[in-house]
């Protein structure tokens, strides 16, 4: 079972499952997990290979549909599923596969297609700090200055850092082997007939006019919403923002 944080408590809306993306964890999520946890229980995953869930030498998204189908049927009900990135794709191939699991799906920034993008980079650049020579947090952003020069990603990738066990919480060998499943979308049939909702970061390029088609296969009920002023890391960026429209899909009669 996947490393679990919970927040709030059962009440009568369905849990809402949160799906980290590349590199990322429950931890991540945890002010919008909060703030969400007012409608009722929330949860927030480490996928496979990342965080405090188990490793793995597979990290293919059946794989990681599969995992996240063993969380939503713990629950015992219906669950609303959340996805950012990668996330998102392992949220939207458990909801076609296993479409009775889920009451609603919200996609962050991604679309059920292959990318030609490449994420290796930030694995090399985080293998390059020497964790010998970390004590604290900052030691490693320092660090990873060079071969990474945004701010808010020396954050995030070091979110990912055990500092005291001199370890990344990340099991970077097999993402960096399997990475062209991470970038790519496997071939599945079906589709998902509940309300979804694709959120996108206006400023992202991630979502575009000609994966409509695709998503209308598998998502014929899809609608699409930009936040303004966002990229790719549009919950990051624009949290409150994010929330409300979140807030809003699920809650909407539809």
């Amino acid at each position: 079972m996947l490393n679990m944080l919970t927040h709030g408590a059962e009440t009568g809306a369905p849990p809402l499952v949160i799906v980290h993306g590349l590199y990322g964890s429950a931890r991540n999520w945890g002010v919008i997990a909060k703030r969400l946890s007012d409608r009722g229980l929330v949860v927030a995953v480490d996928q496979r290979n990342h965080g405090d869930s188990p490793r793995s030498d597979r990290h293919g998204y059946e794989d990681m549909a599969g995992d996240i189908a063993e969380v939503c049927e713990s629950l015992g009900r219906p669950v609303d599923l959340l996805g950012h990135s990668m996330g998102g794709k392992a949220a939207m191939v458990m909801a076609v596969t296993r479409p009775a699991l889920v009451r609603r799906l919200v996609v962050a920034d991604i679309a059920p297609v292959a990318y030609e993008h490449d994420q290796t980079r930030y694995i090399h650049a985080m293998r390059a700090v020497d964790l010998g020579q970390v004590e604290r947090r900052s030691d490693a952003v320092e660090q990873l200055k060079a071969l990474v020069p945004e701010p808010a990603l020396q954050s995030f990738f070091t979110q990912s850092l055990d500092v005291a066990g001199k370890r990344w919480k990340l099991n970077l060998d097999v993402l960096e082997a399997e990475m062209d499943k991470t970038v790519g979308f496997p071939e599945i049939h079906g589709r998902f007939d509940g309300p979804t909702l694709f959120l996108s970061g206006a400023e992202s390029d991630y979502v575009k006019p000609e994966h409509r088609g695709r998503i209308r296969e598998l998502f014929p009920h899809a609608r699409f919403a930009k936040l303004t002023g966002a990229g790719h890391w549009l919950h990051a960026e624009k949290p409150r923002e994010f929330e409300a429209a979140v807030r809003a899909f699920l809650d909407a009669e539809i």
